[in-house]
């Protein structure tokens, strides 16, 4: 196995933008062989990094080395072709085309005369669709697949391209347990063929399992490097936010009083959810669990009108509401932070304030014409409320982190008049110290009345900030537990659905 005769060592990047020291003076060596994890808060600098590293971006003075030779990027073609490869969380992928043409690209394999030969690019790419162990055909549309699915097809691009280096940003947020262990076979092997890896990951349980070295980098810059066997959890989150945060979920301020009933949903059913009936009362943080793909987006979707209902009813304050739209469910009271928040819960390239406002353009408009004065008023609050680290509240809302983002969408919907907000996956690629904040901004909306829905595929999360948690099988509801009843082997058997075979 080659280990230090491959490697990426980076001398003093850094990098400015206006009003932003994003990278500063940032020095350490990844080893080939090794899997190096880069651990930081949101905005510790590890996107801006990796963006250097892929040629997305120059840095404003410093070097790259590769096995000892400067290398320049000015494009991503730069760094493909020097055997760099950059897996995003954010997917970058053509839906319209097929699996093959995703894995290949600009690559698919040419026969007599120049002209794809497809039968071979197809064989090809099932060849490695099968070593992923991903029951997907390489003919299949991008865009038909799951997000899982495609986050595995981004990934087996890289894999393609047989890269010296490759960098994963927060791969396994959209994936099920079993295709992380896929993933993490996949990385063993790389490791073990010599490639220099880089893991970004705000999932501390992982970098435990996959890495064997752990830099930490903060308000970017270099903090410290780990060899990860000898570190430990506390030591990791002391040294990402400066502080001891402790048990996070001890230190919650949770709301102890509930109200009546706010939302009802009976016997819900479409193509994708079947019979759900539930209950949320005011005050209440209502949990909702169940493995990679049960059906709990899709349940959510349909209550806020994305998704048609077939039949069943859902009631706010008692009184039936026919929701067709998400602007019947806003207008109804209800609000929803989707999964996916670059694709569906923000506009990227428009600015914090214009993306504080959506739900509510038609409240601060004057015979057509918004009113700036109000619009900066209520995201100057919002900013203020939630936390959001910004210099003006007209940054464009793609530069954000990932938790400032998610935040920016809370706020978003604390202008508008709700009665309901449904979070899914709140925390998602987010770090710890964020996660810590939306884990009490949870708490207090719950103690103004507001009825909360929390969907996480983290139990931990779901345990500990839930009153009382909601199981999802296959579209159905397989089990309601109070928190004090609940752990997560109760859990895991139903979102399983054990108790099926048990009968």
């Amino acid at each position: 196995m080659e280990s230090v005769e491959r490697y990426v060592e980076f001398q003093k990047i850094d990098k400015r933008f206006v009003g932003v020291h994003a990278l500063r003076d940032i020095s350490f060596r990844a080893n080939g062989g090794e899997v190096c994890a880069l651990l930081g808060e949101n905005g510790a600098g590890k996107s801006t990094l990796l963006k250097i590293m892929s040629g997305a971006q120059t840095p404003d003075s410093g070097k790259i080395l590769l096995n000892g030779e400067e290398v320049v990027f000015h494009s991503t073609q730069d760094a493909i072709a020097a055997g760099v490869s950059i897996i995003y969380q954010e997917r970058q992928l053509l839906k319209d085309l097929s699996v093959t043409e995703n894995i290949f690209m600009d690559f698919l394999p040419r026969g007599r005369f120049g002209i794809v030969d497809f039968a071979a690019a197809h064989a090809e790419a099932q060849r490695i669709i099968d070593e992923f162990k991903i029951p997907i055909k390489a003919t299949a549309n991008v865009g038909t697949l799951s997000v899982a699915h495609q986050q595995m097809v981004e990934i087996m691009k890289a894999y393609r391209r047989n890269s010296r280096v490759i960098a994963f940003d927060e791969p396994t947020a959209s994936l099920s347990d079993v295709e992380i262990d896929v993933l993490f076979d996949v990385i063993s092997r790389l490791r073990d063929e010599g490639k220099v890896i880089l893991y970004v990951s705000h999932r501390l349980k992982e970098l435990f399992q996959i890495t064997d070295r752990i830099v930490i980098l903060k308000d970017g810059g270099f903090v410290k490097s780990l060899v990860t066997k000898e570190a430990t959890e506390p030591e990791l989150i002391r040294l990402m936010v400066g502080r001891d945060l402790g048990d996070i979920f001890d230190n919650l301020a949770r709301n102890t009083e509930q109200g009546d009933i706010v939302l009802e949903v009976k016997d819900l059913t479409n193509e994708k959810v079947k019979g759900v009936s539930f209950q949320l009362h005011k005050g209440e943080v209502l949990g909702f669990s169940g493995l990679v793909g049960a059906g709990r987006s899709e349940i959510m979707r349909a209550i806020f009108g994305v998704d048609a209902i077939e039949s069943g009813e859902v009631l706010i304050d008692g009184a039936p509401v026919h929701i067709k739209s998400p602007r019947d469910a806003i207008d109804a009271g209800i609000g929803l932070c989707p999964e996916d928040r670059k694709e569906e819960g923000l506009v990227l390239e428009r600015t914090i304030r214009e993306n504080t406002t959506i739900p509510i353009l038609n409240t601060i408009a004057e015979k057509g014409l918004i009113n700036l004065s109000k619009e900066r008023a209520i995201a100057a609050n919002s900013i203020k409320n939630y936390n959001i680290k910004t210099h003006s509240m007209e940054k464009i809302v793609m530069e954000l982190s990932g938790g400032n983002q998610q935040k920016v969408i809370l706020g978003r919907w604390m202008s508008a008049d709700l009665k309901v907000l449904i979070l899914d996956e709140p925390t998602k690629g987010i770090d710890v110290g964020a996660k810590s904040e939306i884990y009490q901004m949870v708490c207090d909306l719950a103690k103004k009345g507001l009825g909360i829905i929390f969907i996480s595929s983290e139990l931990p999360e779901v345990l500990n900030v839930a009153d009382k948690i909601v199981v999802i099988c296959d579209g159905q509801i397989t089990g309601i537990l109070d928190r004090e009843e609940a752990t997560e082997e109760k859990v895991l058997a139903l979102a399983m659905h054990e108790h099926r075979a048990a009968s």
